[in-house]
C-alpha cells in the first residue's frame, strides 16, 4: 500500500469533497459522503485507494468514491473510474473477484395481507428450493463443460431458453442480460471446473434472498413505472458469479501483473495490476471477465425461477396468480464499455464500477422502454434487518458520475469484527423481535452479516439523493431472508 500522505479534502458541495490532483494523480478524487462519513473514513485506507487510483493511465475526470466507501482489493470498495480506450487501463481490482455481483428486484400482485402468518413457512420453503451457503450445488444438474460454454456466451437469454423466466426478463436486466465479447476459450479449466454445479446457487457472506414489503414511495410516478405500491410484496435477489468469477479474477490478476510490468506501467499498489485497454492482455481480461458476468445473470435467472416456484408452493397459488415480473438487475462489480460526454467531447470509455452500480438517467437508449422516460431503476439492498431502496437515475449522474451511484449500505466493521461483537447473541432471535424471520447455513454467516456490520443504509442513500444522482423512489422493509 502506498504510504504518501493523502492530499487533502476539501468541500465542493452539500455533499461533495474532493481530494487535489497531487504528485503522480492524473486527476483529482471525488467522494460523496457527508460530514460524519468522512470522519469515519479517516479509519481505514480507503481514501488512499481513491488516491491511487487516480494515478492510473487514462483515467478521465475523477478517481471517485461513492457514500458506501470501504477498504478493498485495489480500487476502494464503493470505487468508480472511467479510462481512456486508447490510453487508459483495465484492473480486475476495479471490478472485484465477484464479477458481477448484483442484485435484481421482483414484484408480485401479493399484499401484506396476503401473506400474514405465512412468512416464515415461505421463508422455510427458500430455504429448501434455493441451494445456499459455500460450496452449495445448483438446484439444476450438474452441467457440461459445453453448457457452461453456452451459458458464458448467452448470459441470461440462456436460462430463458431452457424454461427459466420469460423473454421479458431479459429486457429489464441490465445489458439485457449479457455482455459481449464474451470468449470462453479465454477461461481456464479450473475456472471451468467451479462453474459446473453452482448455476442457480445463492452462495454466502452478504449474499441474500429476501421477502420484503414496499413500506413507502417517495416518487409516486417513477413508482408506478416501475410497477411499485405501497404495501405489495417485493422480493430482492442479490448473488453473483461464485467460484466461476472468483477464479476468473484469480486467473488474471496474476496475467495483469506481468503485463503492467511488460508495459512498464507504474502502479502504486500491486494489488492495482493492469493492462492497456488496447492491449492482448487487456482484450483477454475483458473477454473473460464477459464470460463471468454472463454467468451471474443467468445464475439470478434461475433463482428468479427458483424463488417463483416456491412461493407457488407454498401459497398454493397459479403462475397467473402471482404475477412475478422482474422490475431490474443491475450490477455491482463490472467494467463496461460506455459513451460518456467528457469536457463537451463524448468519449468512448471503459468505466470500472466496483461496488457501485448504474444510474442512467430518462432518455438514455440503455434504459428499458418502458422506464426511459423517468430513467433507469437504482436498486440498492441494505442487509438483513435493514431496509432496502429503490431508487432512479438521473441526469445529474451522467453528467457527474458516469451514470453511477452507491450499490448498498457498505461494511463497517470487518467479518472478525462482526464476529467479536456478536459473541454471545443471537442473531436470528433479535432478528426475530424486529418482525423478521431469518434462514441461514450457520450461525457464523449470521454473526458476520448482522446489521451493525454495516452503514446506515438510509444515510447513505440520502447522500445520493441529495448529490442528485439517484433519487429515492420506494422503501422496502424486509419481512424474511435466506442467506448462506
Amino acid at each position: 500500500m502506498n504510504t504518501t500522505p493523502l492530499p487533502p479534502l476539501h468541500r465542493k458541495g452539500d455533499v461533495v469533497w474532493e481530494m487535489a490532483r497531487t504528485g503522480d494523480m492524473k486527476v483529482p478524487g471525488r467522494i460523496y459522503a457527508d460530514s460524519q462519513m468522512i470522519d469515519d473514513l479517516h479509519e481505514d485506507q480507503s481514501l488512499m485507494q481513491v488516491h491511487n487510483v487516480a494515478c492510473l493511465p487514462g483515467i478521465v475526470r475523477y478517481s471517485m468514491a461513492m457514500p458506501d466507501i470501504h477498504f478493498g482489493y485495489g480500487f476502494p470498495i464503493g470505487g468508480v473510474a472511467a479510462f481512456r480506450m486508447d490510453s487508459g487501463v483495465v484492473s480486475p481490482g476495479g471490478v472485484g473477484y465477484d464479477i458481477n455481483c448484483g442484485v435484481r428486484l421482483l414484484g408480485t400482485s401479493l399484499t401484506a395481507d396476503d401473506i400474514t402468518g405465512r412468512v416464515k413457512g415461505i421463508v422455510d420453503q427458500f430455504f429448501r428450493d434455493v441451494p445456499a451457503g459455500v460450496g452449495s450445488a445448483g438446484a439444476i444438474a450438474k452441467l457440461s463443460r459445453a453448457e457452461v460454454g453456452s451459458i458464458l456466451v448467452k448470459g441470461a437469454a440462456w436460462a430463458v431458453e431452457h424454461g427459466y423466466g420469460r423473454p421479458a426478463d431479459l429486457a429489464h436486466t441490465e445489458a439485457e442480460g449479457c455482455l459481449s465479447g464474451a470468449d470462453p476459450e479465454l477461461i481456464s479449466d479450473r475456472a471451468f471446473r467451479r462453474g459446473l454445479d453452482q448455476v442457480g446457487t445463492l452462495g454466502s457472506g452478504n449474499h441474500f434472498l429476501e421477502l420484503q414489503v414496499v413500506e413507502k414511495i417517495f416518487a409516486p410516478e417513477a413508482a408506478t413505472a416501475f410497477g411499485l405500491r405501497q404495501g405489495q410484496i417485493t422480493l430482492m435477489v442479490h448473488c453473483g458469479s461464485r467460484g466461476f468469477g472468483y477464479q476468473v479474477c484469480d486467473d488474471y490478476l496474476e496475467v495483469m501483473e506481468q503485463a503492467a510490468h511488460r508495459y512498464e506501467i507504474t502502479i502504486p499498489d500491486r494489488q492495482l495490476a493492469c493492462a492497456p485497454l488496447s492491449s492482448s492482455e487487456g482484450k483477454a481480461y475483458l473477454s473473460a471477465m464477459a464470460c463471468a458476468a454472463n454467468y451471474a445473470w443467468t445464475n439470478r435467472q434461475i433463482l428468479t425461477h427458483l424463488v417463483e416456484r416456491a412461493l407457488m408452493k407454498t401459497l398454493s397459488v397459479s403462475r397467473d396468480s402471482l404475477d412475478l415480473q422482474l422490475v431490474y438487475d443491475v450490477a455491482h462489480n463490472i467494467a463496461k464499455i460506455e459513451r460518456h460526454e467528457v469536457d463537451g467531447e463524448t468519449l468512448t470509455l471503459c468505466v470500472h464500477r466496483k461496488g457501485a452500480t448504474r444510474a442512467f438517467g430518462p432518455d438514455q437508449s440503455e434504459v428499458p422502454a418502458d422506464y426511459r422516460s423517468v430513467g433507469q431503476p437504482v436498486l440498492i439492498p441494505g442487509d438483513m434487518g435493514t431496509a432496502s431502496y429503490v431508487c432512479v437515475g438521473t441526469q445529474t449522474a451522467m453528467e457527474e458520475t458516469f451514470g453511477s451511484t452507491c450499490h448498498g449500505a457498505g461494511r463497517v466493521l470487518s467479518r472478525a469484527q462482526a464476529l467479536k461483537r456478536a459473541k454471545g447473541r443471537s442473531i436470528d432471535r433479535e432478528l426475530k423481535q424486529h418482525g423478521i424471520v431469518a434462514r441461514a447455513q450457520s450461525r457464523k454467516t449470521l454473526a458476520e452479516e448482522m446489521p451493525e456490520a454495516y452503514k446506515d443504509v438510509d444515510s447513505v442513500v440520502d447522500v445520493m439523493h441529495r448529490a442528485g444522482v439517484s433519487l429515492r423512489v420506494a422503501r422496502l422493509r424486509p419481512l424474511g431472508v435466506v442467506k448462506g
